[in-house]
């Protein structure tokens, strides 16, 4: 018996936007974003949040994989977009009771703990880990289910716009996985504070004018070269710690994993810190550096002064206040060779194969920040399943990644008999029923203001149902949002 992961199930909002139309209205080249960024993104429909979306996932999860309402000893949420700072994966507890009770099913336990974890995308990770650690300890002989929900958000005009999305991905862990064993004793670890790489300040909302689906909009604050270096670093120094914790040579193992998933903003970006994860590690094995000095020299690049680059302490540390000269790109000969890496047959084997499973399938989900992991594990094991590929025994890398501050490595093993539990994945239907917006509904939505007549009726799933609006001075209910689980189709 390990413990680990035994089930995955999706939630995605109807609201779609194909990027190749965004181009079109935007006057981009659609084949480059298509190869860098993907195919299209979802978006939140009226009388949804982060909170619908993370319920409709755990409801699709306890149906799809028989769960016991009443085993399960830990509900935890990962989000980075919730809308209350006070309660967390209670609120997502309540909505499941009630669709349970509808259904005539015994609801989740009152003993069943509730934690929500932030910690920008990295906070599903972290609920993971801590299931985990409920497993092997108070939760000895009990389920526990993880929820990953987010809404990505980013300004109209902003580098960030074509790289949004919406959703949520629950997973089931159990002490005896039936999909991927988790070996947390040999996992990486890395956090350094960074302190404007990407946030989300509360001052954002001052003065943040109404909204017609009574949402507040929570665009984040990043700098581009600074957060994909800090995502270079940090994911590098996870690796690195969960690899000193392994017998052999680090090298080795970036071509004896059999696949790696890694949090993906967007398409191209595992690529980029899963090359430079390897550039680092030649740099720091005196054996690696012939090979280094070879593909400096076709780069172009000195390759004194890359290794001056790649061997440098880390360049974030500190309170910044000299932020400004780290903003750019820290790595800039290191990203002159992995463009020189690309036109070599290594990276086929060393890039492509590690990381095309499931791949293709994510190029529709967009950046779903904390579910972004978990939905990529879920459409690697599902594409295997379709093409039957033999998974047993295979060792998976899973990276999970917290914009600019912490990033987790954590081994994984497919484990005997896996084929079972990934055929109730429900990648593929999670993606059916999509609502191509136009660029005139695209931007009503992304400014909240309500179309009529192009979502379909709720049906089996649970909505936003009204909003309080009391403000004393007998009864406080201001902002509070008030749920409804819609059994058929909506009135």
């Amino acid at each position: 018996m390990a413990p680990g992961i035994s089930g995955f199930s999706l939630y995605l909002p109807p609201y779609r936007v194909q990027l190749e139309a965004w181009c079109a209205w935007n006057d981009q080249p659609w084949e480059k974003f298509r190869s860098v960024v993907g195919r299209s993104f979802r978006m939140r429909a009226p009388a949804q949040s982060v909170y619908t979306f993370a319920a409709n996932a755990v409801w699709r999860l306890i149906r799809d994989y028989d769960i016991d309402p009443s085993q399960v000893g830990l509900l935890a949420l990962g989000t980075e977009s919730s809308t209350d700072n006070s309660a967390g994966a209670v609120i997502v507890k309540g909505m499941v009771n009630e669709a349970l009770a509808a259904a005539g099913l015994p609801q989740l336990a009152r003993d069943c703990e509730v934690p929500e974890f932030k910690q920008a995308c990295l906070g599903g990770v972290y609920g993971v880990k801590a299931a985990l650690r409920y497993l092997a300890t108070d939760g000895r002989g009990r389920q526990a289910i993880v929820v990953c929900a987010d809404i990505a958000e980013y300004a109209r005009g902003g580098s960030g716009e074509p790289t949004q999305g919406a959703g949520a991905v629950a997973m089931l862990l159990e002490s005896d996985a039936r999909l991927l064993e988790v070996d947390l004793a040999a996992a990486g670890s890395d956090s350094d504070y960074r302190v404007a790489d990407f946030r989300k300040p509360f001052a954002r909302f001052r003065n943040q004018p109404a909204r017609d689906d009574g949402q507040v909009q929570d665009l984040p604050m990043f700098n581009g070269h600074y957060s994909t270096s800090c995502y270079i670093d940090a994911t590098h120094h996870a690796m690195t710690a969960m690899l000193e914790k392994r017998p052999g040579r680090s090298l080795d193992y970036f071509h004896d994993i059999d696949a790696v998933f890694m949090h993906r903003p967007y398409h191209q970006m595992p690529t980029t810190g899963w090359v430079m994860a390897y550039l680092f590690a030649l740099a720091h094995d005196d054996g690696g550096h012939d090979q280094l000095r070879a593909l400096a020299a076709d780069a172009g690049v000195d390759a004194d002064l890359l290794l001056d680059e790649l061997l440098a302490p880390s360049p974030f540390h500190g309170n910044g206040a000299d932020l400004a000269e780290n903003t750019g790109d820290v790595f800039p000969l290191a990203r002159k060779v992995r463009n020189q890496l690309r036109k070599t047959p290594l990276w086929d084997t060393l890039v492509e194969d590690k990381l095309k499973l499931g791949s293709e399938a994510m190029r529709d989900l967009g950046n779903l920040y904390t579910a972004a992991l978990p939905a990529w594990l879920a459409a690697g094991l599902q594409q295997a399943l379709t093409d039957r590929i033999e998974l047993t025994d295979q060792n998976w890398l899973a990276l999970g990644y917290g914009s600019g501050d912490a990033a987790e490595a954590l081994p994984l093993r497919v484990v005997a008999g896996w084929q079972e539990a990934a055929r109730r994945i429900n990648f593929e239907s999670a993606l059916v029923g999509a609502i191509d917006l136009n660029e005139a509904q695209y931007i009503d939505v992304h400014e909240g203001r309500r179309i009529e007549n192009i979502a379909p009726p709720a049906r089996d799933e649970f909505v936003i149902d009204h909003v309080g609006t009391s403000n004393g001075p007998d009864f406080f209910d201001e902002g509070v949002e008030y749920y409804r689980y819609v059994v058929g189709s909506a009135e």
